[in-house]
């Protein structure tokens, strides 16, 4: 049974010294989201000002990622300050579109970054990691449902389930990255109808996944989780000194940071899929809180309700779990720290990359 934090109230929230912008002592990161924000250092701290409202002083010490949406300013002292604590500055849209990162030099390892472009050309390498990633996505997809069609018992759900299981017994024989792609697409189609059976608010349903735009609130909810959960992922494969643009299992022809697109595949349903229907179920938000923007039929949360949910992905991220490298519970945060490091140990020293799997 999935036990959940209780949900920090809009109330309650309005209440804080900074009524936008959003931070508090057990935050590892600083979310800029009103819009003509403007933060500046003085001494070890932040500060945050917007307008005539009260100001927000933040030590940096206690400050691992900034993520900045929209029209926000940073002064040069704040982004020297950044560069030097090695702090990730991330710059996104308004609705949470990626749009690129600030870090240090000095955070890059040449050496790495030279293996794993001699990696990126390693078939078998490449396979091998990307069947693990695979792994872990649809296992945690499996293990998703199971948990939350335990008392409805929905005998589509449960088809889904052993359609994922099939997918899951084939990727021991997958022998090259485009059938692996193949497998991954397959399991998704069966996966996403699935989890829309698992909403019971009748005020929202889901049946298909739309990324660009979205277009209902679930799959608006989707993305911008998926969104601050890449950011995560990025900002830890930096700390480690990896290029995020080398990956393996996901590619293009434009530059893109494709390994975070890869690991931060297995924390989809763990981290935010399971914060969703949680959130939808208890009726946080309504279908009053989303926006449509008219010109490409796209939906969005609004900003006060993208406040709510950075809270609560903020407090997901901070809820502890079992990870097979510790004896003891780490929190969500902790455990991509922990993949990428796995990741790492993988390029480095030919040690097998095992995904995380949540437990039951």
């Amino acid at each position: 049974m999935e036990i959940e934090s209780p949900p920090r109230s809009e109330e309650n929230e309005d209440n804080s010294p900074f009524q936008k912008n959003i931070w508090n002592r057990e935050m590892a990161a600083i979310y800029l989201i009103e819009q003509g924000t403007s933060i500046y250092k003085d001494y070890q701290r932040f500060v945050l000002h917007v307008s005539e409202k009260p100001k927000l002083e933040v030590p940096i010490r206690e400050v691992e990622q900034i993520l900045v949406f929209g029209n926000i300013q940073l002064s040069t002292h704040v982004i020297s300050a950044c560069l030097q604590e090695k702090i990730a500055v991330l710059f996104l849209s308004q609705s949470g579109q990626y749009h690129g990162h600030l870090w240090s030099e000095e955070s890059t390892n040449l050496d790495h970054q030279l293996i794993q472009i001699e990696r990126r050309h390693d078939d078998y390498f490449q396979l091998k990691v990307s069947r693990a990633v695979v792994l872990g996505k649809l296992m945690n997809y499996k293990q998703l449902l199971m948990r939350f069609n335990r008392k409805r018992k929905l005998e589509d759900v449960e088809k889904a389930i052993y359609g994922i299981n099939q997918d899951i017994d084939a990727l021991e024989y997958v022998e090259n990255l485009d059938t692996l792609r193949g497998y991954e697409g397959i399991a998704a189609a069966r996966y996403f109808p699935a989890f829309g059976k698992m909403i019971t608010n009748s005020a929202f349903s889901f049946s298909q996944r739309f990324r660009q735009p979205p277009i209902d609130e679930v799959n608006s909810l989707l993305s911008f989780g998926y969104t601050l959960l890449f950011n995560n992922v990025l900002s830890f494969i930096i700390a480690e000194g990896l290029s995020p643009y080398i990956g393996n299992f996901h590619y293009g022809e434009k530059q893109k940071p494709y390994l975070a697109f890869d690991l931060m595949e297995e924390f989809r349903s763990p981290i935010v899929d399971s914060l969703i229907l949680m959130i939808i179920n208890k009726s946080i938000f309504k279908p009053q809180d989303f926006d449509v923007v008219v010109s490409t039929g796209g939906v969005y949360l609004s900003q006060s309700a993208r406040k709510v949910f950075l809270n609560q992905f903020e407090n997901r991220m901070n809820e502890e779990v079992s990870h097979p490298d510790l004896i003891s519970q780490v929190t969500y945060r902790h455990a991509i720290q922990l993949q990428v490091r796995r990741y790492k140990r993988c390029l480095l020293s030919g040690v097998p990359y095992e995904s995380f799997l949540r437990a039951g």
